[in-house]
């Protein structure tokens, strides 16, 4: 048993990067600005056990990972910015609700945060490199079995 981190990654960037609503999508949380149009990139924030959902031999996991969509802040018109990002939630929520196991990869997509965290989205701005961009970060926990063995 161990966590299939390439695979479940792949998954939640694949999702991202079908839904045509970005430029690019990146497997990682950028240290620099992103270009032009709207960027994503996915990363781990979390990983731990949950208790309601492991046994006597193995220790369920709850992987949690980000997904912040990033548009420059200074673009015209400014009133644009928002609908074109809250179109891209709508397709990637939909997208993993409606693959909650994201292929087999996972046992599910914790919409509701039985394990603790709800899947969700939070707004902001982020300054990057002098800019300030609008983020809207997705917070995506996933529940993992049989993620590591336990011994006596």
């Amino acid at each position: 048993m161990s966590l299939d981190a390439a695979s479940i990654l792949d998954a939640v960037v694949s999702h991202a990067a079908a839904s045509g609503h970005f430029e690019r999508v990146n497997g990682f949380e950028p240290t620099n600005a992103p270009g032009n149009g709207l960027t994503a990139a996915v990363w781990v924030q979390e990983i731990g056990p949950v208790r309601s959902g492991s046994g006597l031999s193995a220790t369920t996991g709850r992987l949690v990972l980000n997904l912040r969509i990033y548009a420059s802040a200074q673009q015209d018109p400014p009133d644009a910015i928002d609908p074109a990002m809250l179109a891209a939630v709508d397709a990637l929520m939909s997208a993993y609700s409606g693959d909650f196991e994201l292929g087999g990869n996972v046992r599910n997509v914790d919409l509701l945060g039985q394990a603790g965290v709800t899947f969700s989205v939070q707004a902001g701005y982020l300054p990057l490199d002098g800019a300030t961009y609008r983020v809207y970060t997705l917070t995506i926990p996933l529940i993992v079995n049989d993620l590591w063995s336990q011994s006596p």
